[in-house]
C-alpha cells in the first residue's frame, strides 16, 4: 500500500530495498576488485578450503590491519554468493584463559570459478569491461539531460560526454579497447563451444560460414573445431583484423557490414544487432539477406546470437530476466542500441526482407535466432 495507508513496516522494507539498490554499484566493484587481487584463484587453486590467513598470504595482503579489511570483504563477498564462508573455533593463545577464536575459510563456488582469468568459462574480462570508471559513470551522468532534451539526439549516451560514438572511443582508448576485445572473446570462447554442443543442428548442412563483426576470430574458431569441414570466414573493420593474431582455418575479410557481406551459406551475428538501433539493424540485416540469397538446402540463413527480451508477462528464469533488463540498460546508457523482445525482432527481421524466422531459447539470458530469406 503506498502513500499514508502504509504501515512502520512497509516503510521500512521499502526504504531497505532503496538503500539495497543506491549501493548496488558496490557489488559489481567488490567483485572487480576479487580479480585484481586473484582473490578466485587463490581460492580456487588451493585445494580446499583457504584460510583467511593463508589467503592473505597468496594474495599479497600483509598489514594486519589489511588482513583484518580483507575478513570484511571476503564476508561480503560470501555473503553475494561467491564463495562458501565456514568459521571454526581455533584454540586461544597462551594466557588468554578458555577463550576461542573464530577462524574462518572460503571454498570455491560455481560462481567464484566464473571470475578465475584462465578458466575456459571466465567472464572476468567481461566483469572488468562493466566496471570500467569511463564506462560505469561518465554515461549515467549524461543520461537524464539526453532524457530531457538538452542534448542533442546524435548525442547518445557516451557519445555527448566523450566527443564521438562508443566505437570511437574505443580506437581512442587502447586501455579500453583492450576491455572489449578481451570480454567480447571470454563470452565467445565458450558461448558458441556451448552452442556448437547443445545446438549441431544450427550448423548441420552448412560449407560455409561468415561471423559479421567477429573481433579476433574466437566465435569462428570454436565453430571451426566443431565443425572441421566448414569453411569460416571474420568479416572486420582493417584495424581490427592488423591487432588480431592468425586463426588457423578461419579467414579474414576487411569490409563493412553496412555496405557488403560475402556470400555464405550462413552468417553468424553475435552480439552485434542489440548494439545499434532498429534502423541500422535492417541495413545490417539486409546486407547479411543479400549474403546468403538465393538460399539452398545447405544453409540459406542468417544465426543470430543475442538477447530476446521477456515481454513481461510472467514466467521465466528470474535471474535470466533481470539480466536482460539489466544489458537493456547498459546499451541505452552506453550506445544506440537495445535488446528487443521477439515481437521486435520479428519487425526489424521481416523489415530486412526476410521470410521467416525461428527463436531457439538455451544460452541463458540469450537465445538463437535464425531468420531465413
Amino acid at each position: 500500500m503506498a502513500g499514508g495507508g502504509s504501515t512502520h513496516k512497509e516503510l521500512l522494507t521499502a526504504q531497505t530495498r532503496l538503500w539495497n539498490y543506491a549501493l548496488g554499484y558496490i557489488r559489481p566493484l567488490s567483485l572487480a576488485v576479487a580479480v585484481q587481487l586473484g582473490i578466485p584463484e587463490a581460492v580456487q587453486g588451493h585445494g580446499g578450503p583457504i584460510s583467511l590467513s593463508d589467503l592473505a598470504s597468496a594474495v599479497g595482503v600483509a598489514e594486519a590491519s589489511k588482513v583484518l579489511a580483507l575478513r570484511r570483504f571476503m564476508r561480503a563477498l560470501s555473503h553475494f554468493g561467491c564463495f562458501e564462508r565456514s568459521v571454526t573455533k581455533a584454540a586461544a593463545g597462551e594466557g588468554q584463559g578458555e577463550c576461542e577464536e573464530e577462524e574462518e575459510a572460503y571454498a570455491p563456488t560455481l560462481f567464484s570459478s566464473s571470475m578465475v582469468k584462465d578458466s575456459p568459462t571466465t567472464a572476468a574480462p567481461f566483469l572488468l569491461l562493466a566496471t570500467c570508471p569511463l564506462l560505469l559513470s561518465v554515461p549515467w551522468n549524461s543520461l537524464a539531460a539526453w532524457f530531457r532534451g538538452e542534448r542533442s539526439e546524435s548525442a547518445y549516451g557516451i557519445e555527448a560526454p566523450q566527443g564521438g560514438t562508443f566505437w570511437e572511443l574505443l580506437s581512442r582508448v587502447p586501455e579500453l579497447n583492450g576491455l572489449f576485445n578481451d570480454a567480447m572473446a571470454c563470452d565467445a570462447r565458450w558461448a558458441v563451444a556451448l552452442l556448437a554442443k547443445a545446438h549441431p543442428e544450427v550448423f548441420h548442412g552448412l560449407t560455409s560460414l561468415v561471423d559479421v563483426g567477429g573481433g579476433n576470430g574466437t566465435s569462428a574458431k570454436a565453430i571451426k573445431d566443431a565443425f572441421p569441414d566448414l569453411r569460416c570466414a571474420v568479416l572486420e573493420l582493417g584495424h581490427v583484423i592488423a591487432a588480431s593474431p592468425a586463426v588457423e582455418g578461419v579467414d579474414f575479410v576487411e569490409g563493412d557490414m553496412f555496405e557488403h557481406v560475402p556470400p555464405a551459406d550462413a552468417v553468424l551475428l553475435k552480439w552485434v544487432l542489440h548494439d545499434w538501433n532498429d534502423e541500422d539493424g535492417v541495413r545490417i540485416l539486409r546486407r547479411c539477406r543479400e549474403a546468403v540469397t538465393p538460399a539452398t538446402e545447405s544453409g540459406g540463413k542468417v544465426i543470430i546470437i543475442d538477447i530476446v527480451m521477456s515481454d513481461g508477462s510472467g514466467g521465466g528464469d528470474p535471474e535470466e530476466v533481470e539480466a536482460q533488463h539489466l544489458f537493456d540498460m547498459w546499451m541505452l546508457a552506453i550506445m544506440a542500441g537495445a535488446e528487443r523482445t521477439e515481437k521486435e525482432w520479428r519487425r526489424i527481421i521481416t523489415a530486412a526482407g526476410f521470410s521467416s524466422c525461428k527463436i531457439i531459447p538455451g544460452l541463458g539470458p540469450r537465445s538463437i535466432i535464425e531468420a531465413y530469406p
